[in-house]
Parts: structure tokens; sequence; C-alpha cells
């Protein structure tokens, strides 16, 4: 199969393909469904906010906030309405090169904003910023979940200025104040190194338009250095580009479903299948709270194969899909159109995957992955496993 697909970001897309973040220009999500008295109710609403709101209202704000709350009344946290600038920043994500601090946020339930990750080697992971906590302020400013654009706006910025954070920590429920440092975040998303008993080490930091070449490539140069077992890291990797996911569950798995997806009418609208190539050496998936989506697609398909055994913590839980419908002026939205299922059936939308073997890092620890390599407890863990097994 070995398909090379295109996408995007935090909460991740389909339609031709799966998980595809897919543009269109045909056709309008706007309708003249409303009847009569609905219109003037409308049009009676807008009117009276223009005349008495204390302040003058800015017409194109006002008209933008119309869009907004259109997609807003749905009460879904990865559904919105994106105006032209905010739709390009979106799409910047595909590209693995962006300048901020390095944070992927999402809206939360409690109308919070809420960190998925902390990309590695990013000023908020350095800073300690982990998943779960809570964005409260920046630059002094409360923001909620409903202002997710408007805070991440502020948040970056140009190359080496700063910016202030408060935050408040998942794990103690307390307020830390934080000022980050700006910088260019240059991602290669994937990491590679030979461990000790032939054992090889591959981490994902993120899915982008190019991640499933950059794992092939890296992959092979493994193999050539004698490659008995491998660990596939996805601790701290939001998702992003659903298709570097399928294409690397392609490359690992036996002929046979990577994933599907069913609309609201429990049709499914999409099937991937993997061809009869595979890797055939043990597997551990190293898997946490900030591992989501893309990487939840990998490590469900990895499992219910029975190639892999995870390990770590139970991740993050997103197990829906949007589409992103691009209008001809630039903006766009993206909305849930359907949720996904693990080659077993299995929905883990809230539920996030558990591991087969569980294990936290110590709260303390001052980092994961390959620079932690002797004090990171689940990496240590997922080596005792393979050197038992190969």
């Amino acid at each position: 199969m070995k398909k090379r697909w295109i996408v995007t970001t935090i909460a991740l897309l389909l339609v031709t393909n799966l998980f595809t973040l897919y543009f269109s220009n045909k056709g309008t999500i706007f309708s003249n469904g409303l009847t009569t008295k609905e219109t003037i109710k409308m049009e009676y609403l807008k009117d009276f906010v223009k005349k008495n709101y204390l302040r003058e209202v800015d017409e194109d704000k006002f008209y933008v906030g119309q869009l907004k709350g259109i997609v807003a009344s749905l009460g879904d946290p990865y559904s919105e309405y994106y105006t032209k600038e905010e739709l390009q920043e979106l799409m910047d994500f595909t590209t693995a090169s962006f300048c901020g601090v390095g944070m992927v946020l999402s809206p939360g339930d409690d109308n919070l904003i809420t960190v998925i990750s902390a990309i590695k080697g990013s000023p908020a992971q350095e800073a300690g910023i982990t998943a779960g906590d809570k964005i409260i302020k920046v630059n002094g400013k409360d923001y909620m979940a409903s202002q997710l654009t408007e805070a991440v706006e502020v948040i970056k910025g140009e190359e080496g200025s700063q910016v202030k954070i408060q935050i408040l920590k998942a794990e103690s429920q307390k307020l830390q104040d934080l000022e980050l440092t700006r910088k260019k975040i240059s991602i290669d998303t994937v990491i590679s190194k030979k461990l000790d008993q032939d054992i090889g080490y591959i981490g994902i930091t993120q899915f982008s338009d190019h991640t499933s070449q950059e794992f092939d490539k890296h992959l092979d140069g493994l193999k050539k250095q004698g490659l008995k077992g491998l660990i596939i890291d996805l601790r701290g990797n939001p998702g992003g580009v659903m298709e570097g996911a399928t294409g690397i569950a392609d490359t690992l798995l036996p002929k046979g479903t990577i994933v599907t997806a069913k609309n609201r009418q429990g049709k499914v609208v999409e099937n991937i299948q993997s061809d009869d190539r595979s890797l055939n050496v043990p597997m551990v998936v190293l898997m946490n709270k900030g591992s989501a989506s893309a990487s939840e697609i990998l490590a469900g398909a990895l499992k219910d194969h029975e190639k892999a055994t995870i390990v770590g913590e139970t991740s993050y839980g997103k197990g829906v899909i949007q589409i992103l419908k691009k209008f001809p002026k630039g903006d766009g939205v993206k909305l849930t159109v359907a949720e996904y299922f693990t080659p077993k059936g299995v929905s883990i939308d809230k539920k996030g995957i558990k591991p087969d073997t569980e294990i936290k890092n110590p709260e303390n620890i001052k980092g994961i992955g390959l620079d932690y390599i002797q004090t990171d407890a689940q990496l240590k863990k997922a080596k005792e496993i393979l050197k038992n097994k190969i």
C-alpha cells in the first residue's frame, strides 16, 4: 500500500482518506433553513447588541463572532470556525516548523485551556509544562478555553522574545508563573538510536506530512545495524498528520485492518488496510497521557494485532475525526464528523489506550527519552521486556 497522504493538527481529519485534512471549496455549510421567526429574532438580537452595547461594535469581529458561535454551540472542543489567518496557522503545523514555546493546546471540558503535550526539546518542556496542565494567564491576562485561538496568538511571537504564562499544574493543583523565551521550533519528527543488545529506539514527536517517510529511513538505518527488537516512543506525541500514523502502521503490520471510522449513522466511512509486508521483531510502544490522536491510532493497531507491548500510562483518549472545510476567501471550519475504532472495533474516545504494562516515571524526573535513559523508568522497562524476548 504505502500511500503518502497529507494533513494536520490538534484534532485530525477525514474525507477522501481517513484522517486526512481535506480541503474543498465546493458547496457551503450555510443554508436558508431559518424560519421567519428565527430570522427576525436573529436580526433583532444583532440590532439590539449593536445599538445598546457599552462600546462600539467592530463589524468585522461581530460577523466573525457569529460564525464562531455557530460552531461553538455544538459544545465540541475539536470543532471550530477559523478566520483566514487562523486557518493558515493551523496548516503551518503540518510543516513541523513554527516559532513559539512548543505547546499543543486544546479546550478542556472545564472551559480551561488544557495542555495536551509539550513538544520535546521546546521551551515549554524545558520549563516543566506537561500534559494536563492548564493555561490560566498569558502576559497577565486571563484566558478561557473559548479564547484558545486568541491565547495562542499571544503565546506565539518573534524568535527570542519572551512571554509570561501562568499555569495550573495538573499534579499539584498549584499555580506556577513562567517566563518563556520563544524560539524557532523546526521539528525533526523522528529520532532513532541503536541501544544495547541490538535493540533499536525510534521516537516520534508528532505526525507531520513527512513523518512516515522519516520513520522508514530511520528504520532502514537500524536494520542495517542489526535489529532484533524495537522501542517506539510516542510519549508526549499529540498526533498531527494521521496518514503519517497509518503509513507507519502499514510498514509494521501484516495484512489486515489498521483503523476504521463510522459516521453518526453508524456507517463505516473508511477502512484503512495494511499490505502483507511487516516488521517481524518484538516491539514495545511507550505511551503516556500526552500521547493522543494519531499516536493512539498507531498504538491501537499494533496492540490489537499483538505486534507490540504497550508500556507506560493510559493515553489521552481522542477518538474522533474532523474534516476541514476551506471556504473561497480562505477561512474555514473544522468539524467532527466521525469516530474511529481500533482493528478489534474498540473506541478509545475519552478513554484512551491502557498499557499492557503500567509504569509511571518519578514526578521529579528531569526528562524522558534518549538523553535521560538512566533515569527514565518507562524506557528502562521497555528495554527489559525486549531483552527477555530477543
